[in-house]
């Protein structure tokens, strides 16, 4: 069974960083995508990279900040985040990008003053 584990979230002020880790394990070179749910709304999609590392950033008040990297050897995919802003908040999944299976538990992030 695939299984998925996510790190690296904290708390940032405004313009600030992050790079969360995803580590898969039981299967490799998956379609995979990184997910968020701000609090009180559904889980979105926020963007996907293929096994060979092509990334579509799907949010549009993303795109420019967020980008999303693997490294295949270690079995690992990455969501690298700048600028943040307080509407990032929420909790960030991993998961196939094609057929997304169990989730982990995610990691939170929270961008305030």
């Amino acid at each position: 069974q695939v299984q998925f584990v996510e790190s690296g979230g904290g708390s940032v002020q405004p313009g600030g960083s992050l790079r969360l880790s995803c580590a898969v394990s039981g299967s490799s070179d998956l379609f995979m995508g990184w997910y968020r749910q701000a609090p009180g709304k559904q889980r979105e999609l926020v963007g996907r990279i293929s096994s060979a590392g092509g990334v579509t950033v799907v949010v549009p008040s993303v795109k420019g900040r967020f980008t999303i990297s693997r490294d295949n050897a270690k079995n690992t995919v990455y969501l690298q985040m700048n600028s943040l802003k307080p509407e990032d908040t929420g909790v960030y999944y991993c998961n196939r990008a094609d057929t997304p299976g169990p989730w982990g538990q995610g990691t939170q992030v929270t961008v305030s003053v």
